[in-house]
């Protein structure tokens, strides 16, 4: 199939126009729009190793959460990672397109799919983006039955595959209504209160934002990469329903540059 055709469905998915204003989704690097696309690889970050990734396996397009181009580059020298994926690519004839924000904003996107894993219902978005709140950023919903603190963290870990969780102090508080945000969702802590919720759960925040909340709610962290690895499994499924002749590989990278001792 070409190339268009393959943005187009993501595009049906998660429109551009969904996307924050300080983002960069969409194609980063060709693929042209007539051009056929051998397979597709699949990942939340682009780095060399994924570039090589895609030759080996014998894909011309990478889809991947995080954009690599986020800002403008005024040279291309190879001195850093971004500059050194952008020549590697282009000398593969790799293209590279990112579904971002706009996937975190749409419905059955990022943070559905989180809330998915965990056991919610009843979802709703914590700060619609239009009139009839078809998008918005982060999800609030309702657990099937109410957890303590602990079981709930600690089923959170293997879900999540993570070692360990940041959260504040336990106040004995049942947890039901979960309020979350994959990402860097500490922006929406004040939304998340407001739609009463019991807990708030996201991959990262500002230490100071942890403040002035004691006995107000749960307030976890588990990763910014571990909040959103099941991306690439959203990825999958678009590509495979609407293309199921085309080679689709999830990366075999963990691409998280963050280690925990």
């Amino acid at each position: 199939m070409k190339a268009k055709q393959v943005f187009d469905a993501l595009e049906q998915y998660a429109p551009l126009p969904l996307q924050d204003s300080f983002d960069n989704a969409g194609l980063q690097i060709g693929l042209t729009a007539e051009q056929e696309v051998t397979g597709a690889l699949l990942c939340l970050d682009v780095t060399e190793a994924i570039i090589d990734e895609a030759e080996r396996m014998e894909c011309n397009l990478i889809v991947a959460h995080h954009p690599l181009l986020f800002h403008g580059l005024k040279s291309i020298t190879g001195k850093s990672y971004v500059e050194r994926c952008v020549i590697k690519a282009i000398q593969k004839g790799i293209g590279i397109y990112a579904a971002h924000t706009n996937l975190d904003n749409a419905v059955g996107g990022v943070n559905y799919r989180i809330a998915e894993k965990i056991g919610l219902v009843n979802l709703s978005f914590l700060e619609a983006k239009c009139a009839d709140s078809s998008a918005g950023s982060g999800v609030v919903g309702e657990l099937a039955i109410a957890e303590n603190e602990r079981e709930f963290l600690e089923r959170l870990k293997v879900l999540f595959g993570v070692r360990c969780i940041r959260h504040n102090q336990l106040s004995g508080r049942k947890i039901r209504r979960v309020a979350l945000c994959g990402g860097a969702g500490g922006f929406l802590l004040s939304q998340a209160i407001e739609h009463g919720a019991d807990a708030f759960l996201t991959g990262e925040m500002r230490y100071h934002d942890y403040f002035g909340h004691e006995g107000e709610l749960l307030i976890a962290e588990m990763g910014h990469y571990e909040s959103e690895q099941y991306t690439i499994d959203i990825f999958a499924e678009i590509l495979g329903r609407h293309f199921p002749e085309l080679k689709i590989v999830k990366t075999s990278y963990n691409t998280n540059p963050i280690n925990y001792l």
